[in-house]
């Protein structure tokens, strides 16, 4: 027989190769496949669902997979039986009753007319018409309110299933006639789980750096990581290393960025530029290289915050053991900077037209950034004492001045006791203190707290008697003013809660004495040789001699 007669069959891609076709197959979405099975089960299939979440990660599946179980010749069940020519048509995707739309390029009016009149005939062979709209975003405003009325009240055998990767623009009248699902991302270790086991079907041999470098790639998307596979097997055959893979898929080694690590730590800035150098002579992507350090500098931070082996990073155990060393070269705060700026450059090379300048530029700013420290160590410094020790000298120098001669008052305030002067006299007779916690003291910790000196001294010598509506104070007649001053009725209203009235009355008895006559020049002389400081000024000095004594009070 000729090959013409006898063609070899097409090749069929991993991905639908091994696509899921009941819901014990299904890779991850726990919470889709148990809803979904108990309400097949009940018997409470509602007549529209919205299945939202990013790529590959089986809404299309899973839509088939329901029409399945609604189709089945042993259903409605939950377990479709795979052999009935309904589960056979479905999985071949030639049955009659079960419509594939692509809204992408059927999204107008004129289609979902065609759609609202296909609906009104009952199936031709199956127990259900199942309408799968992929891409369901994409249907313009007018198409979706020409569907909103069938969507709402459909007949009995009709299964809408909306499939979208950006649920938001979804009209809210469309989302709230139906059962929404939102696809999750597939966890990092049930798609390295999901690729050996393909692998072991396929007799395909690989390690589990290489499938954990696929599974990277994927990004939490079956779909992805299944044609990073097939890629994979096609350029390296049936064994699988890492640095192929790597090569393969444009990403780069721990090794390629523990580079930058080392030349972080010890701050080599030629290092730097020396790594730019061999990125561009070897072809390597810069804006890959650059998006690639930012999830290294993720990674390395995680792994610093919450230790190894944690599913928080997308990595293999060993290399999350690479990935812890060499995080405990830097502290939180440092890998917070660096991730930082890398997000920035990432952004910048989006449209720089010189992205190796660009690149050099932004690995030189991390490790200025490596030498910068927290303002408590710069404190520190200043106060004489050394920073820690538990971090890297070249990542933690910084140029701190050393300290001045007369330290900041700040670093070195004596106790109040030790300094406060003795009390002056008092020069005003002013009526006696309150007891604690009465208005006048209340009134004068309002003042003296916001710093109203002058208001807190008028009150400190003045009588108070509070009234219903009135507040009056009796004092030295030189402190009038204060008691009108537009602070004090604020004061007043904020310590007593609400707008009394202020007056003031100058008291005769609280006024001032007259000032003492001036001394004599030989009364001024005897005070001052009295005064201890000159007394052991004289004891230092025996031969010294006091010419002449000024009351300073009195002027030059």
């Amino acid at each position: 027989m000729s090959p013409a007669t006898n063609p070899k069959p097409a090749y069929q891609v991993i991905a639908r190769k091994y696509r899921p076709r009941t819901f014990s197959e299904l890779v991850g979405q726990e919470h889709v496949r148990s809803t979904l099975g108990n309400a097949i089960s009940q018997g409470r299939i509602a007549h529209g669902y919205i299945f939202s979440g990013q790529r590959g990660t089986g809404k299309t599946t899973v839509a088939r997979i329901m029409a399945r179980c609604l189709n089945c010749e042993k259903g409605p069940t939950a377990t479709p039986c795979m052999e009935c020519s309904a589960c056979n048509e479905i999985a071949a995707s030639n049955s009659v009753d079960v419509i594939e739309i692509d809204a992408a390029s059927n999204r107008g009016i004129n289609e979902m007319r065609e759609l609202r009149e296909n609906v009104r005939y009952r199936p031709a062979k199956d127990r259900y018409k199942v309408f799968i709209i992929d891409e369901a975003h994409q249907i313009t405003n007018e198409a979706f309110n020409a569907l909103l009325k069938t969507l709402e009240e459909p007949p009995e055998w009709v299964v809408f299933v909306l499939c979208t990767t950006e649920t938001h623009k979804i009209p809210t009248t469309i989302a709230s006639r139906c059962q929404q699902f939102s696809f999750r991302s597939v966890d990092f270790a049930e798609l390295v789980t999901r690729m050996e086991w393909i692998c072991g079907q396929e007799g395909i041999t690989a390690d589990a750096e290489a499938l954990s470098v696929i599974a990277q790639v994927g990004e939490g998307s079956v779909r992805d990581s299944l044609s990073a596979l097939d890629q994979a097997i096609a350029c390296c055959g049936t064994t699988l290393e890492a640095s192929q893979v790597r090569e393969l898929l444009g990403l780069f080694s721990l090794d390629t960025m523990g580079e930058i690590a080392a030349a972080l730590e010890a701050a080599d800035s030629k290092r730097m530029l020396e790594i730019v150098q061999e990125l561009e002579r070897n072809g390597r992507h810069l804006q890959h290289f650059c998006r690639e350090l930012s999830r290294y500098f993720r990674n390395l931070l995680v792994v610093r915050m919450v230790g190894a082996n944690t599913r928080l990073v997308a990595a293999a155990a060993p290399e999350q053991e690479k990935l812890h060393k060499v995080a405990q070269a830097f502290s939180e705060e440092d890998l917070t900077r660096f991730l930082q700026i890398t997000l920035d450059l990432y952004r910048d090379l989006q449209y720089s037209l010189q992205p190796k300048l660009h690149l050099e530029l932004g690995l030189l700013r991390l490790i200025h950034a490596g030498r910068l420290v927290s303002i408590e160590q710069a404190l520190a410094g200043l106060g004489g004492s050394a920073p820690p020790a538990n971090k890297p000298a070249p990542v933690t120098r910084a140029s701190v001045a050393p300290p001045p001669a007369t330290a900041p008052y700040r670093q070195t305030p004596a106790p109040p006791a030790a300094v406060a002067p003795p009390p002056p006299p008092q020069v005003v007779s002013a009526a006696p203190r309150a007891d604690p916690g009465s208005l006048k003291d209340r009134l004068l910790g309002y003042l003296k707290e916001n710093q109203l000196t002058m208001l807190a001294d008028a009150v400190e010598h003045a009588t108070v008697s509070e009234l219903p509506a009135e507040l009056k104070f009796a004092g030295p007649p030189e402190f009038a003013l204060a008691f009108r001053d537009a602070g004090m009725r604020n004061a007043v209203q904020k310590v007593t809660g609400k707008p009394l009235k202020v007056s003031f009355t100058p008291a005769a008895s609280a006024a001032a004495p007259p000032a003492p006559k001036p001394p004599s020049e030989d009364e001024t002389a005897k005070r001052a040789m009295q005064h201890p400081e000159v007394q052991r000024f004289q004891e230092l000095f025996p031969d010294a001699q006091v010419r002449n004594v000024r009351n300073l009070k009195e002027g030059y």
